[in-house]
């Protein structure tokens, strides 16, 4: 799991689960390892992130369940309609900057794409080193090919899913804040658009 910000530079990154686990389990245990400082947003603030996240006070997704969401939907099938659709575009056109930072990640660190054999603990420290000289490039060389490259672009689909309950406990905390907040922004959007 990585934070960016919208300079395409990683801020937070928890590198070293072995085998498969959904976004959510990852996020929570990352959230609630205080070894980890994990940077949580201030109050106020919150994070962009995709419908594999739980909805949760600080963590603003878009709206799931038959809107329309990633920029290809928009391409090709029109303009935005309604006031939750405004708001899943801006939010993807937004979130689009990690996959953007990803896709300049892995373009720029070859390695990454075909991890050698190394042990375990070594290919975490891989993935944790080339985040860092990712970073170091990016806040040193404003003119670096793999940044400026917009075929970078990656319109990721999410996997989808609500992932509101895992192990029976439930994530709706603080869910009905951040509900307020996106329909507040979506509202704000419709009445920008409007003539």
């Amino acid at each position: 799991m990585a934070v960016c910000n919208f300079d395409m530079q990683f801020t937070f990154a928890c590198a070293g689960w072995e085998g498969t686990a959904h976004d959510t389990r990852i996020f929570l245990s990352s959230i609630r390892n205080d070894a980890l400082k994990f940077p949580k947003p201030p109050n106020g603030k919150y994070y962009l992130v995709d419908a594999g996240y739980p909805q949760m006070k600080g963590y603003l997704g878009p709206y799931r369940g038959g809107v329309r969401y990633h920029l290809p939907q928009f391409r090709y099938g029109g303009e935005p309609t309604g006031s939750k659709e405004v708001f899943n575009h801006m939010h993807s056109s937004l979130r689009s900057v990690i996959e953007r930072t990803f896709g300049a990640w892995k373009k720029k660190f070859k390695i990454l794409k075909d991890m050698p054999s190394y042990p375990f603990i070594t290919q975490v420290k891989i993935i944790i080193a080339t985040m860092t000289l990712h970073n170091y490039v990016r806040k040193h060389s404003r003119h670096d090919i793999h940044f400026n490259n917009r075929n970078n672009v990656q319109n990721e689909m999410d996997m989808g899913g609500n992932a509101q309950e895992e192990h029976g406990i439930n994530y709706n905390l603080g869910a009905q804040e951040m509900d307020i907040v996106r329909n507040d922004i979506a509202a704000s959007l419709m009445s920008a658009r409007s003539p």
